[in-house]
């Protein structure tokens, strides 16, 4: 299915093949990606679980996001909302506006499911550009603090190495 298509820009759904070029072009970036979390994020969406979206500029897949349809961990679990996950645009596609469009479309399919989203966002500094863009998109911290491996952490209590699993959930309601 075609989400959205303006000649340079198509999103769509991601299909399999995809799998191996986003392996491959995140390895050059110097990212270690393992081909098997497609895989599974595409078996997810083919047993209903989630959208998988691919976006592709001018005919190269350049970034993808996941919009899964219930939450099973962390502050949301159970409200019945759709949570965005492992958004993702190739460093040389970026800043080119194909993150915005990537995300409205996430939260356009969100919206057929209900009023309100939610995301989780690494607090490492390469997360930043994410977290300053979800912060001018409307999303808003849920208030739980910070979550690490599907657990929230207490206060004055030591976690854990900062990485990809130290977590900040937000939320944004959708009109």
């Amino acid at each position: 299915m075609i989400y959205y298509d303006d000649r340079k820009l198509i999103i769509r759904d991601m299909e399999s093949a995809d799998a191996q070029i986003f392996t491959d072009e995140f390895t050059a970036q110097g990212w270690h990606p393992d081909i098997a979390g497609y895989m599974s994020r595409l078996q997810d969406r083919s047993e209903g679980k989630c959208i998988a979206l691919t976006a592709v500029y001018d005919r190269c897949p350049a970034g993808y996001v996941y919009v899964y349809l219930n939450v099973h961990d962390g502050p949301f679990t159970g409200k019945g909302w759709p949570m965005i996950t492992d958004f993702n645009v190739l460093k040389k596609y970026q800043r080119m506006g194909i993150g915005s469009r990537l995300m409205d479309v996430a939260e356009q399919v969100a919206a057929r499911y209900a009023d309100t989203v939610c995301l989780g966002v690494g607090l490492c500094d390469s997360y930043g550009a994410a977290q300053r863009m979800y912060v001018k998109r409307g999303y808003i911290p849920d208030g739980s603090g910070i979550w690490y491996q599907g657990k929230q952490c207490v206060q004055y209590k030591t976690v854990c190495t900062v990485d990809d699993d130290l977590l900040l959930f937000l939320s944004k309601s959708l009109h």
